[in-house]
């Protein structure tokens, strides 16, 4: 795969959350805006392209029995920073965002590109991989929060599109708006692609992070 390829298989073929269904909690949570959804992805992005080049450059050093506490650690820590930044330069989206800025350290697609990418492969193509995966995360929060924040309320980004139009539907600005928008996005790309676009896969522990730390603590799998 050529670094074109790489870059653009998380934003279109592989996007985490409209085909990979990954990262669903943030993006029903905070896309009640296009806004929110826009500092959500972008943050998340800092983190996984940060935590990607890090993991990649120790992968050889961190010992195979501790690597997922360890990737936890550097996660972390990054979390941390792009929390603190926001608190000093982007008040409103830190405090709009609240506690789902901390909870990007169990963020699936974080730790699972770590897993699964990251820890197999050369910094420049870990950092590209974080590029990609985190315009695919962004691109569709940002999607999501611009259709609920149009539909519910009438405006986008702060100015006012429909309101003198049509009635805005509150509905969307609840979690009912969000599981529906969300269930429409991926019906639809479903639809499109002919049911080719979604990844299908057994239930089990294939692909699974954790799957390598169940197994260690002697469970024998997921459950």
């Amino acid at each position: 795969m050529n670094k074109l390829q790489l870059l653009t298989n998380g934003i279109i073929k592989e996007n985490p959350v409209l085909i990979l269904l990954l990262g669903t909690c943030p993006a029903l949570a905070v896309t009640t805006s296009a806004i929110n959804g826009l500092g959500m992805g972008v943050s998340t992005m800092a983190v996984l392209i940060s935590s990607n080049v890090v993991i990649a450059l120790l992968k050889n050093i961190i010992p195979d029995k501790v690597r997922i506490p360890s990737f936890i650690v550097v996660i972390a820590g990054f979390v941390t920073i792009v929390g603190l930044l926001l608190q000093a330069y982007a008040p409103a989206i830190n405090e709009a965002l609240g506690l789902f800025i901390p909870l990007i350290v169990v963020n699936c697609i974080i730790l699972g590109r770590a897993e699964m990418f990251a820890s197999k492969n050369k910094v420049s193509d870990s950092a590209i991989d974080g590029v990609g995966m985190g315009l695919g995360f962004t691109f569709a929060l940002f999607l999501m929060g611009s259709i609920r924040e149009i539909l519910g309320s009438g405006a986008w980004m702060g100015f006012s599109i429909t309101a003198d139009l049509i009635s805005p539907m509150s509905v969307f600005m609840l979690a009912p708006g969000a599981f529906f928008t969300y269930g429409c996005l991926v019906a639809l790309i479903n639809y499109v692609s002919k049911g080719r676009a979604i990844k299908k896969r057994e239930m089990g522990c294939e692909g699974c992070p954790s799957a390598v730390g169940c197994q260690q603590i002697g469970k024998g799998g997921c459950n």
